[in-house]
């Protein structure tokens, strides 16, 4: 039994090996170093927004933002999942017959890693960013406006933020995945309208 296992593992070690000789893709600094470059300025531009107006915007519009960049990740999430998991072979044939969208999500689906990792990552990122902030500040007011306790009010809130965003992403990846093709699709389409 445990040979047998051991043998398994070996196999899958050699045609992992196999594929890597067919695809050989070294590291590509350049999209490194762009994308740190574009988080680094989105980081910082939503962040100061973030430190300089959530501190003083009331509960409701606290919640309100909070709300919006929770979803705004998950969607985001939901597109980067969907350019991985989607099927090349549809668009190209879309592509073929000048399907509105079709060559934006070919050229998506060839560099998918990139996507995915932008709309994931960098978004994904950004928003739990701001969302903290906003959560923060929607403990501070309930702290000092309701005399909420402190530590009480603090992870009522982030635990509440945490659950909505970690539950969506969970809903979302099942979803993205089943409707991977519709999603790129319609992503794709949506974007083909910023080009001309």
């Amino acid at each position: 039994m445990k040979k047998k296992k051991i043998s398994e593992l070996e196999n899958l070690v050699e045609q992992t090996k196999r594929k890597e000789k067919v695809k050989k893709e070294k590291v590509d600094w350049k999209w490194i170093l762009i994308i740190v470059s574009i988080t680094f300025a989105i980081s910082f531009c939503l962040s100061f927004v973030a430190n300089t107006i959530i501190p003083n915007i009331t509960l409701f519009f606290g919640i309100v933002i909070t709300i919006i960049f929770i979803l705004v990740g998950i969607l985001f999430d939901i597109i980067g999942v969907s350019v991985t998991a989607a099927d090349e072979k549809v668009f190209h044939s879309m592509n073929s017959r000048k399907v509105k969208g079709a060559s934006i999500a070919v050229r998506f689906k060839k560099k998918a890693d990139k996507v995915s990792n932008f709309c994931c990552d960098v978004i994904g990122d950004i928003c739990g960013v701001i969302s903290g902030s906003a959560g923060a500040t929607i403990a501070t007011i309930l702290v000092v406006k309701y005399n909420w306790n402190v530590i009480f009010s603090g992870l009522l809130v982030t635990s509440i933020i945490s659950s909505l965003t970690i539950g969506g992403k969970a809903i979302g990846k099942s979803f993205a995945i089943n409707k991977s093709d519709i999603i790129l699709y319609e992503f794709a389409k949506f974007i083909s309208n910023f080009y001309h």
